[in-house]
């Protein structure tokens, strides 16, 4: 099993490229669609959001409105790093588990963990490689103005906010670029499958090896 931290920047089109390397036979492990699950009503991480910051931050159906506690956290690193202690251990131990799991379901799956801000936070060593879905900044900036209705100055603001795009290439193994052609992009994602094929095959080869040695 070859496990992939997949990353990439605001608007670079990474969703589209999930598809497609799923169609292509990967299997996804979404941490943002995690982190939502374990704030649902009742779950232990929801619990302990709630008798920490307080019963103000629910909707009327008990949700977490994650507008109000984003305004509560979004200038107070403390409170910001309070609630990552809570959320990020609990992701990360789900994440573990479902990946256990579809090891033992298919010991050469390809597992793609899709973490938009995996090198902000520095997890790239849990991954055997980096998969970074890159578009040029001023790509970037034209997709969120038109996605969001932002002016270019809006735009900007939320590009600074993560790490640079191009500081970003530094860290990744592999790179999809998704500035171009959808036909462009397809060709891409096609070479990228075949090589991440070609290090799982590679990896298990290295681990039968080591075995043997033993």
């Amino acid at each position: 099993m070859l496990n992939v931290g997949l990353t990439g920047g605001i608007a670079t089109g990474k969703s589209t490229v999930v598809r497609m390397l799923v169609k292509r036979g990967a299997r996804v492990i979404d941490h943002d669609g995690l982190v939502h699950t374990l704030q649902e009503p009742g779950q232990p991480v929801w619990k302990r959001i709630i008798e920490t910051f307080g019963h103000d931050i629910l909707d009327p159906e008990d949700r977490i409105d994650r507008k109000k506690l984003g305004t509560l956290v979004f200038d107070d690193e403390q409170r910001r790093k309070v609630l990552e202690g809570i959320v990020h251990p609990a992701v990360l131990e789900e994440a573990q588990r479902q990946r256990d799991e579809i090891g033992r379901q298919d010991r050469q799956a390809i597992v793609l963990s899709d973490i938009p801000l995996l090198l902000e936070v520095g997890m790239q060593d849990r991954f055997d490689l980096i998969l970074l879905v890159y578009a040029q900044p001023d790509v970037q900036i034209l997709r969120v103005m038109k996605r969001n209705n932002l002016s270019r100055k809006e735009a900007i603001a939320r590009l600074k906010s993560q790490m640079p795009i191009d500081e970003k290439l530094k860290f990744a193994h592999l790179v999809i670029r998704n500035d171009g052609t959808m036909r462009e992009l397809e060709k891409r994602v096609d070479e990228v499958w075949q090589e991440l094929l070609s290090r799982e095959r590679q990896k298990r080869s290295e681990a039968r090896g080591s075995r043997n040695e033993e």
